[in-house]
This record gives structure tokens, C-alpha cells and sequence, in this order.
């Protein structure tokens, strides 16, 4: 098959894996920036021209879109599904991931468990937004955030009415989160590929950090997942329609509560802790379906 790897880096580890997975199983295989595709719309002719020519006869595509480059990446993404191309993450669905507002709601319609979350049109009734969620220690969320970046542990009111009230002077979007205590600055990474959990690892916080995030320098561990939280990693891909995707959930005295589908999750944290070859994994799936 022909495969093209949506990637801005060909040096990153996760886009490195899934080529040495293609051509490993005798596929031809070609890593491409996604802001350097030109998409070129025309009557029944849907097209892409990259790098002096145009790209044809593409049979699957695997997009590695950075949230920075969502919008043009998605375009590029939607343009290779009009062309016929199988992709491992559809256009909709990568939207949709990528707002953290949109994907909650979501996973609230679907029934899946969430730490109880507010969202206001910066209202100042800040007090009332703390009481919402339980009160403090509670966690405020940039809408736009990655990585752990934009994520504050407010412990006491004023901090959080201080933090809370900043972001609203700065018409920066946030969400109101209760703090699960007995996660312990932990969570589960779960990915899941074509229905099925493949892996998954706990994630640990660094001492005095809140935020499990590894780029953050925290540590992980391969874990075995309780059936509901298996059951509920699957259910959250399923309901925000992606074939490949890293649940990020936390464990609470209420079972297994959801912070974050994530549409591109990298590969080597993963892999590193579990052992496993994910992305053969993400490959057979293309293979499943084309």
C-alpha cells in the first residue's frame, strides 16, 4: 500500500516508529509536512499538490497533526478522505478532539465518567463557579492547552478566585475542574487502536507536581487496566469517533474518571513503558481496513 504520515518533524519518534512499522510489512511509506500540501479544490477532482507535483494513488494516510496546526492540517486531513484515502483519524473527529469543551461534552453524552467540570462566558461570580465543582483544591484548564501547559492547581479560594479572575481579564477560555485527591498527581494513558486497548501505562507526577504530563519530567510504568477502565477507554474512543487514540483517565474512589482523548498520542512514552509495538499496531489497522 501507499501510505503517507501527516508530519511536520520525520525526525520525531513517534513518526520514525510508524515508518519503520510500514516498511517493515512492505509498504511504501512517505512522511509529509501537512503546511506544505496545497489543497486544490476543483469539480469531481479533488487534489493535493506538494513539492512540485501531485500526490495520487494514496491509499491510506496517518495524520501526526500538532494542535498548533489544527486548522490547516485538518484541511489537508478532509482533502485526502475526499481523494479516497483511508485515514487512521478522521477530519471530524480531530476537530473535535481538539476542543476540550466540544470533546466533554460529548463523553457527558455518552455516559462516561468525568471529574464534574464548569464552563462559564467569563462570569464574575467567580465564588459560584469554586462552589460548583466542590470547592477547592480545584484545577483550572486553558481550553487551548497541551502538554500540561495552561493547567493551574488552585488549593485555596483566593488563589482560585486570583487565577480564575486573571484569565477572565485576559479573555483566555478556561475550565473549572474538581481535583480527584486520590489520584495523587497520577494518571492512566490508555491507547486504544481500532476498538481495543494495546497498551497502557501509569503516569506519575514528579514530587510537589500535580501534572503527570512526561514532558513535565514524569515518570511511567506499565499498568494493567480493571475491565471498567478498559471498558470505559473504549467507550470514550467510540464515542468521539477515532480509530487511534490515548485516553488519559484518572483513578477515583467513583471508578475511572476521563480528562482527555487525545487524537495524536505520541508513540515512545508508551512504548518505552509497556514493551509493546505500537505502532505495528496502528499499521495492521490500516491494513484491516483497506
Amino acid at each position: 500500500m501507499k501510505i503517507k504520515i501527516l508530519s511536520r518533524n520525520s525526525h520525531l519518534y513517534s513518526t520514525k516508529r510508524l515508518v519503520e512499522a510500514a516498511t517493515k510489512r512492505k509498504h511504501e511509506v512517505e512522511v509529509i509536512d501537512p503546511l506544505k500540501c496545497d489543497i486544490v479544490i476543483e469539480k469531481r477532482k479533488p487534489n493535493i499538490y506538494y513539492k512540485g507535483g501531485y500526490i495520487e494513488g494514496v491509499d491510506a494516510v496517518i495524520p501526526r497533526i500538532g494542535a498548533s496546526v489544527t486548522f490547516y492540517g485538518t484541511a489537508v486531513v478532509r482533502q485526502f478522505e475526499m481523494m479516497g484515502a483511508f485515514t487512521t483519524t478522521e477530519s471530524e473527529s480531530l476537530v473535535r478532539s481538539r476542543d476540550k469543551l466540544r470533546s466533554l461534552q460529548v463523553l457527558s453524552r455518552a455516559k462516561i465518567g468525568l471529574p464534574k467540570t464548569v464552563f462559564t462566558n467569563y462570569s464574575r461570580d467567580v465564588s459560584g463557579v469554586i462552589k460548583q465543582v466542590g470547592g477547592t483544591p480545584l484545577v483550572i484548564k486553558l481550553l487551548e492547552g497541551t502538554q500540561g501547559v495552561g493547567v493551574v492547581l488552585a488549593e485555596t479560594n483566593n488563589a482560585a478566585e486570583s487565577v480564575i479572575e486573571a484569565f477572565n481579564g485576559l479573555q483566555a477560555r478556561v475550565i473549572v475542574q474538581e481535583f480527584i485527591e486520590e489520584a495523587k498527581g497520577g494518571d492512566i494513558r490508555a491507547f486504544v487502536v481500532d476498538g481495543h486497548v494495546v497498551g497502557a501505562m501509569k503516569r506519575q507526577g514528579k514530587e510537589g507536581e500535580f501534572r503527570s504530563n512526561l514532558h513535565r519530567g514524569g515518570s511511567a510504568q506499565v499498568v494493567e487496566l480493571t475491565d471498567e477502565e478498559e471498558i470505559a477507554a473504549v467507550k470514550a474512543t467510540k464515542a468521539m469517533g477515532l480509530g487511534v487514540a490515548g485516553v488519559d483517565m484518572l483513578q477515583s474512589a467513583r471508578g475511572p474518571l476521563i480528562l482527555e482523548v487525545n487524537s495524536s498520542p505520541g508513540l515512545e512514552g508508551i512504548e518505552k513503558a509497556t514493551g509493546k509495538d505500537i505502532a505495528k499496531s496502528i499499521i495492521r489497522y490500516i491494513e484491516r481496513n483497506v
